[in-house]
Formats: structure tokens, C-alpha cells, sequence
């Protein structure tokens, strides 16, 4: 059954989304590289997460009893970064530094420098398969913390990530959860012409997951679809949320160019001024 979720609880959402939207172009800008097109289809993903569903806290990032976030695609770091910069685990100010030399905001997340981040990730198909690590050192240290993990649709099509599914299946993780990312674009064109990953919700049932398809721009849906993993026993559970490329940017929009291109400045102005300001 559907939750029901205050207009003020969807309104913050809507507002920390949209605020990491401008970061996001504004850190790949000034970066002058960087992947802004995956890093706003997954906005939405990372602040329900964040303000709603990880119990973790800012001011205590090694807290033992918190939930793991892990961002499998590594490389849409900016959302991220921008996202637990809203939620107070490092200065706003700091986002500017995006790629720069000694900055802790790599291109990639890196937990070696930034506290919050549980996992080095950028090598796709790896994030994965430590998040069911993670999950499974949970249930042997008998925390109720849960785990949950972000992937790319392209990252997918790699042979870890299978492993990893059959193996958080193999070991009944319950308290694992997965998102893909299914904007259906990766660097070089849609997934279906690189390597076909239809039916993937029916692959991961095969799998062994409790799997789920949803709209990833819709917070009641994702809300909801977290209520409903955490219901779930016996095996982990599958969120394939449906998003778009670029997303509330329309000439990034099912671009696969903006993969991993920044936005120049006349882009900048533009992107910032669908998103409700000049700059």
C-alpha cells in the first residue's frame, strides 16, 4: 500500500533536488570536466535517500550503528557531493573545488578523504559487490543497519555486478538494497545498442531479488519502494528507477554528449535558468 507523505516532507524534497541540480552544473562548469548528464538523473535518487531514509549523522560520519550508502557509478560524484553538502557533512562552499589538486571532492567519490563516503568507487561493477560485503558484515556483527547501493544502467553490463547480484541473493541479504539508475544512456549511446540489458527487472527476479520498477523522479514512488524493501525477508531487494539523462535540463536531456561533458558558460546560464535562477 501506497505511504502518505506530507506536502512539506515532498516540498523539501523537491527544493534539496533541485538546489543539488544547480551545484551540479555550476561544480561541473567551473571543473571544466566532469559528468553532469548521470549526476542529475540520479539526484533524485540520492536525496530521497538522504532526506528521508539513511539513518546516518553528519556530525558522527563513523557512527557503528548508521546505514552505508555506496555510489557504485562513481563518476556522478557531483550529485553526491552536493547532496550530503545540503545535508551538512562538508561546507556548500566547498563544492566549488570539484577535481581541483588536494581537494577532497575528487572526480570519483574517495573514502580516504572525505568523511561520509563509505566506499572508493569509479571502477564500475566494484561498488556493488562492497556493498553486499557491507551488508553481509552487518548481519554477521548482528547490527540492524541496512545498506544500500547506486548503479548505473551501463554499469550493468559488467560481469561483477552479476556476481555481486547472485551473491547477495546466495546469502539471503535482506538488508541490502540496490538502485539502478535506468536513465538508459551511457558514454557512447543508449544501452540497448551497446549491450541489450532488456528484461532487466525479469534478469534480477531471476537473480533472486525482490525487484521493483519505478518512476526515479517520483518521491512518493521511491518513499514508498524503500517502505517496501524494508518488509522484505530472505533476499535483497532491486529498485530499477526509471529516470532520464540530464535530467530538468532540456538540452542535456537524453543527451548522451553530456555524459561527461561540462556545460560551457552560455550552457551554464542557460541550465540555471530552467532551474529557477541567473546564476
Amino acid at each position: 500500500m501506497a505511504g502518505t507523505y506530507s506536502p512539506e516532507t515532498l516540498a523539501e524534497l523537491e527544493r534539496v533536488a533541485l538546489e543539488v541540480r544547480r551545484n551540479v552544473l555550476r561544480m561541473t562548469h567551473k571543473a571544466g570536466s566532469g559528468h553532469p548528464g548521470g549526476s542529475l538523473s540520479c539526484t533524485d535518487l540520492l536525496t530521497a535517500l538522504y532526506f528521508h531514509e539513511l539513518r546516518v549523522d553528519p556530525k558522527n560520519p563513523r557512527w557503528p550503528g548508521r546505514d552505508r550508502f555506496v555510489l557504485s557509478k562513481g563518476h556522478a560524484a557531483p550529485a553526491l557531493y552536493s547532496v550530503m553538502a545540503e545535508k551538512g557533512f562538508l561546507p556548500k562552499e566547498e563544492l566549488s573545488t570539484l577535481r581541483e589538486l588536494g581537494s577532497r571532492l575528487q572526480g570519483h567519490v574517495d573514502a580516504g578523504k572525505l568523511p561520509g563516503i563509505e566506499a572508493s568507487t569509479g571502477c564500475l561493477g566494484q561498488g556493488i559487490s562492497m556493498a553486499v560485503g557491507m551488508a553481509l558484515d552487518a548481519r554477521l556483527a548482528k547490527r540492524d543497519s541496512r545498506v544500500y547501493a547506486v548503479l548505473g544502467d551501463g554499469e550493468c553490463q559488467e560481469g561483477e555486478t552479476w556476481e555481486a547480484f547472485m551473491a547477495g541473493a546466495h546469502f539471503k541479504l535482506d538488508n541490502l538494497t540496490a538502485i539502478i539508475d535506468r536513465n538508459g544512456i551511457e558514454t557512447d549511446g543508449t544501452t540497448e545498442e551497446i549491450m541489450a540489458l532488456e528484461p532487466l527487472a525479469d534478469k534480477t527476479r531471476a537473480f533472486g531479488w525482490h525487484t521493483l520498477v519505478v518512476d526515479g523522479h517520483s518521491f512518493p514512488a521511491l518513499l514508498d519502494a524503500f517502505a517496501e524493501a524494508k518488509t522484505v525477508k530472505g533476499r535483497p531487494t532491486m529498485i530499477i528507477a526509471k529516470t532520464v539523462k540530464g535530467k530538468s535540463v532540456s538540452f542535456m536531456e537524453n543527451k548522451a554528449a553530456y555524459h561527461g561533458k561540462p556545460p560551457s558558460s552560455e550552457e551554464l546560464q542557460k541550465g540555471l535558468r530552467e532551474l529557477g535562477v541567473e546564476n
